[in-house]
């Protein structure tokens, strides 16, 4: 009896202690989901913090400045600068979206616009099927097939600046090895860089050289993740070498095909030095794209307007998010998850 009563007192006093912590005197309510990742992560987070600070002021400002000075009518004329001992405050003013309406209802811009697409179609395409080609042949059996795998990775080795100037040698109207080549089966030379047509065939195909060693290692590293049985079993159903290619070749590059696309094509759009080193976006401006004709409004013309070239700069990003939204969108509706 005295052990019954016992355990009814300790009851008694459990349900008050509950009754106490659900009235809040007892424990506190449980952290939040970033106070856990916080206290769990706490290392990673701290060594990532510097990058991320470093990435903001690098990054971060100065994508902030541009679209603040792409709303104003800011030129060499009228920012802050310094004469000597003498400093000059800043006199531009706020326009609010008049620069990227004169922007887009404008020739300059659509006409740009145009080639550049073109541009990164082109060499994205082209550099794609090359790539695809290549990376086929190296993943088979062949004799001296390191040396080969070598001799293409080559152009990634060497610094872009170095190709361009070399390939602008070989485009020289009068001593360049390609009119040499001509004039030795008797064909006159050719201005490849004088005309406008032949100079957009020309940035494309340096452009070309550069872009199919990334394209030709990255497929090949995505060839070679393809288990080999499935190919065999293909073979063994009877099923040609195209069935192969089309029906296991391409579904086990999806992965691979889907990144180095984006990223070739983001590098493309903004292949700023190919065009400014080999043509400056020249003849005239038939091989300017919207990178290098930014670039042309701020230390080209004279005064120099800092609120269109920023209105360009965030008119490409705009474009770039644009493209990566839609081909995000595109892959999802096919199945891929990325």
């Amino acid at each position: 009896m005295a052990v019954h009563t016992s355990q009814s007192v300790a009851k008694a006093a459990g349900d008050d202690v509950a009754r106490g912590r659900s009235r809040g005197t007892g424990n506190p309510p449980p952290p939040s989901r970033l106070r856990r990742a916080l206290s769990t992560h706490w290392y990673a987070w701290t060594m990532v913090a510097p990058v991320v600070v470093v990435i903001g002021v690098i990054i971060g400002y100065p994508l902030v400045r541009g679209i603040y000075l792409s709303l104003t009518d800011a030129n060499e004329r009228n920012v802050a600068r310094s004469i000597g001992v003498n400093h000059m405050p800043a006199t531009y003013e706020f326009v609010g979206l008049d620069n990227y309406t004169d922007a887009l209802t404008g020739d300059q811009f659509l006409g740009t616009l145009g080639w550049t697409l073109v541009w990164t179609v082109s060499c994205v395409t082209i550099t794609f099927a090359l790539g695809m080609a290549l990376a086929n042949i190296l993943n088979r059996r062949i004799a001296g097939r390191s040396a080969y795998r070598m001799a293409l990775i080559l152009p990634w080795a060497i610094p872009g600046f170095v190709s361009v100037f070399a390939w602008r040698f070989l485009y020289n109207e009068d001593r360049g090895l390609l009119n040499k080549i001509l004039a030795g089966g008797g064909i006159g030379g050719v201005d490849w860089l004088g005309d406008p047509t032949l100079a957009k065939i020309s940035v494309i195909v340096v452009n070309v050289w550069l872009g199919v060693p990334f394209m030709m290692v990255a497929l090949l590293g995505g060839l070679q993740s393809i288990p080999s049985e499935h190919y065999e079993a293909a073979e063994m159903d009877g099923a040609t070498a195209w069935q192969r290619f089309r029906h296991i070749t391409l579904p086990g590059l999806r992965p691979v095909s889907t990144t180095v696309i984006l990223l070739s094509t983001i590098w493309t759009f903004n292949m700023f030095p190919v065009i400014f080193l080999l043509t400056r976006g020249g003849p005239g401006e038939a091989t300017q794209i919207l990178v290098t004709q930014a670039y042309k409004f701020s230390f080209e013309i004279s005064p120099r307007d800092f609120a269109q070239s920023s209105t360009w700069g965030v008119l490409i990003l705009m474009l770039l998010l644009l493209f990566a939204a839609v081909y995000r969108r595109v892959l999802r509706t096919q199945g891929d998850d990325w």
